[in-house]
């Protein structure tokens, strides 16, 4: 798994490391019931004090994408995809949309236009997928 945190980001680095951790079990690379890494693995992939990466697995537990067993560690529960999904869809996608139809709208490009270049796309992004 490779994750590359922007130092430099106007995002903080805990924001980044739950938001890769997030996509991570979107991927299924995490599954569920399945122990994700302890801030201090992360602080040592990613050479940053074990309270960075605490406090970015602490988002994820707030919000119920992970749970605590104690004294073995953060796991994954049962509805961390479904969850994270709906969430991105919500705020993520209607955002990117937002912005997307505004621009069109200050370019003068239609409806039309706007769905043949995201079906372009479409094709492109599921060609590279096979």
């Amino acid at each position: 798994m490779n994750v590359i945190i922007d130092n430099d980001g106007s995002k903080p680095i805990y924001v980044q490391i739950a938001e890769w951790l997030e996509t991570e079990i979107i991927k299924e690379n995490f599954k569920v019931d399945e122990k994700i890494y302890s801030q201090y693995q992360l602080a040592e992939m990613l050479t940053i004090n074990p309270a960075t990466a605490a406090k970015g697995l602490n988002i994820l537990a707030d919000k119920g994408i992970l749970y605590k067993k104690r004294g073995l560690g953060m796991f994954v529960t049962g509805e961390a995809k479904q969850f994270i999904m709906a969430e991105r869809k919500e705020q993520t996608l209607r955002k990117l949309v937002h912005e997307l139809v505004l621009e069109a709208y200050r370019l003068s490009v239609d409806e039309k236009e706007i769905m043949e270049m995201i079906q372009e796309m479409n094709k492109e992004i599921k060609g590279e997928k096979q």
